[in-house]
């Protein structure tokens, strides 16, 4: 295993992202901080550049390339908020990127990545490898793969959204983050750390794909069929192994939420807050509002990671 990265590389790739990644909102709701009887900071990622958390890691790696990296392009497999992310980084550094991309991915993402200039190969999530057609192309196209999550730089850019919460808010008692691959929930864990030492962190994934709650708890990495949920930018098998080594080290526990406890989140965040959040985005919220007994009294931070759905989408799941 190659050294776990650290704060300070959280501290660098905020630096590096600086002036082209937004700082996104921190907001508040008088409604759900009664209904909960909590007071909760909501960190709205879904307010990025490109409707999610995913372009401040994908910007930080991509702006670490040498020049013959760059001249080649970058290479990426993802459902959608990834694929994006690449897209419009390499775009913005004038480099060329092809991704790879489920058949089944929401058009809307799929639409939006050929939006950024990037070149989109679809492949069956259910029938095919992903990684090894990524490592095929990469090797073939002689580009540079970054893949959505297990990369320090991608994990890195990604906590610098926690850093900027605790930044604005100061320390949390708890902090839930929903969980995929790891990347956002790893560079959490970092930033967690070092500037809310004691704050409880919690991972989220649905409850149809737990194979991070199942891999946490049994001390290793544990692999799932692709698991059938709404939230499709957690539709993942497996955690990283840097992800994985960071999660099992800094954080408290992984969660589960239902498609159900999804759908209200997202339809409770639309009628009172006027915040349109993907199924994926609401993972965090949906467990604070299970688990609201136990947070009575604390300062709590929601991380909103992405807003990428599109509005029929949006309308059949309320």
């Amino acid at each position: 295993m190659a050294q776990l990265p650290t704060y300070d590389d959280v501290v660098a790739a905020a630096a590096r992202i600086r002036g082209q990644a937004h700082r996104t909102p921190v907001m508040t709701s008088r409604t759900v901080n009664e209904a909960l009887g909590a007071e909760v900071f909501f960190k709205c990622e879904h307010l990025q550049r490109m409707g999610a958390f995913k372009f401040r890691g994908a910007f930080n790696a991509l702006s670490r390339f040498t020049p013959e990296q760059r001249k080649g392009g970058a290479l990426a497999f993802s459902s959608g908020n990834h694929a994006q992310a690449i897209a419009l980084s390499a775009q913005i550094l004038g480099m060329p990127a092809t991704i790879l991309m489920p058949q089944d991915a929401p058009v809307a993402k799929v639409e939006a990545t050929r939006g950024y200039g990037a070149q989109v190969v679809l492949y069956d999530r259910y029938t095919e490898d992903r990684e090894q057609l990524s490592r095929d192309l990469a090797a073939k196209q002689g580009m540079t793969l970054i893949p959505p999550y297990d990369h320090a730089d991608v994990l890195c850019g990604q906590g610098t959204a926690a850093k900027e919460l605790f930044e604005e808010v100061g320390a949390l008692d708890a902090l839930f983050v929903p969980l995929g691959g790891g990347g956002l929930l790893s560079g959490t864990a970092l930033a967690t750390r070092a500037l809310s030492p004691q704050c409880e962190l919690y991972g989220v994934e649905p409850e149809a794909g737990n194979d991070g709650q199942q891999s946490f708890r049994s001390g290793q990495i544990v692999r799932i069929p692709t698991p059938q949920t709404i939230a499709d930018g957690a539709q993942t098998q497996y955690l990283g192994a840097l992800t994985f080594a960071i999660i099992q080290r800094d954080v408290t526990d992984i969660l589960t939420a239902t498609d159900a406890e999804l759908a209200s989140a997202m339809g409770f965040l639309a009628a009172r807050m006027k915040q349109l959040v993907e199924p994926t985005g609401c993972l965090g919220f949906a467990a604070a509002r299970h688990h609201k007994d136990q947070l009575q009294g604390k300062r709590v931070g929601v991380i909103l990671s992405g807003g990428n759905v599109d509005l029929q989408r949006f309308c059949n799941l309320q």
